[in-house]
């Protein structure tokens, strides 16, 4: 029956982004708990040691081949990769989670609006950037906001659009296991950044469950759901489902960190859900997902 299998191949990403912004979130919340101890560079050093480690041992990476034209795009897939977590978890020093997260939004908002063609998904963006606009003061106004830790989360953003974009060039031959050299590329660079600034306490063998549990839930997990999200969804689709991130990490940070939602955070959070579900149900899907098909 083809025409279900068309509804399957079209519904399944969807399912798989949602369990992937799921894990990262919690992820999220479990590191923060993390960064009295060994401060945020090394969670992040903690983080992209062990998901690299965990993703290399299942997907094999010196086995993939690349052509010429996909080295660059994997080259910056891994800068990105790197550079965006270092930048947020920096930014969650100073500023709530979500605050973090809907600052950080805006990398997939921009590929989101930038892509879009017809004037229906415009509707959608614009719901999108209504929500991110009353959710940002998370009870407090912008202004008390640190600014460092904003533009830290900004830059989170400008890199979470480049693993975007060039994650789906890298990865449309070799999916998930791209994960795997992308972020052996993050763990050259920020690794050792981030033990150089990290505490004598990250050499604590009690650090490593909860470090190898946030390498599980943020690293090795999402970004492999991710990839193959990637190459089988269009790119302004991906873009506009990920505006639930900022809602996701505020129900996570009101679970695991104590924060609170008042009546306008949750008609924004609804708002930013919309925009989600209004992309997802306006989509018309193509013959073919995307012109690789993963096996």
């Amino acid at each position: 029956m083809p025409g279900m299998s068309r509804r399957a191949s079209v519904w399944l990403p969807i399912a798989v982004i949602l369990i992937a912004m799921l894990s990262i979130q919690s992820g999220a919340s479990l590191a923060k708990s993390l960064f009295p101890l060994i401060g945020a560079p090394g969670v992040t050093a903690l983080r992209i040691a062990l998901g690299t480690v965990i993703l290399v041992i299942i997907f094999k990476p010196w086995r993939l081949r690349f052509k010429k034209e996909q080295r660059l795009p994997l080259l910056l897939y891994g800068l990105s990769l790197g550079a965006m977590n270092y930048l947020f978890y920096l930014s969650l020093q100073t500023i709530p989670l979500g605050i973090a997260v809907a600052l950080e939004f805006t990398g997939p908002l921009a590929v989101a609006l930038f892509s879009s063609r017809r004037p229906v998904d415009f509707v959608w963006v614009a719901l999108a950037v209504l929500g991110l606009w009353f959710l940002l003061p998370l009870g407090q106004s912008v202004g008390h906001v640190d600014l460092k830790g904003a533009a830290l989360a900004l830059g989170a953003g400008a890199g979470w659009a480049v693993y975007i974009l060039c994650g789906q060039r890298a990865g449309e031959e070799h999916g998930p296991a791209t994960v795997a050299l992308g972020s052996l590329i993050a763990a050259v660079i920020f690794v050792p950044l981030g033990m150089a600034q990290a505490t004598d306490s990250i050499w604590q063998w009690s650090v490593l469950p909860v470090g190898l549990a946030v390498a599980v839930l943020s690293t090795a997990l999402p970004y492999s759901l991710e990839m193959i999200a990637l190459t089988r969804l269009p790119t302004r689709i991906f873009g506009t489902l990920m505006s639930m991130e900022p809602a996701l990490a505020a129900m996570s940070g009101m679970i695991f960190l104590g924060e609170t939602l008042t009546l306008t955070q949750t008609l924004a959070l609804c708002s930013i859900i919309a925009a989600s579900m209004g992309s997802t149900l306006t989509m018309r899907p193509p013959h073919k997902i995307n012109e690789v098909d993963i096996n």
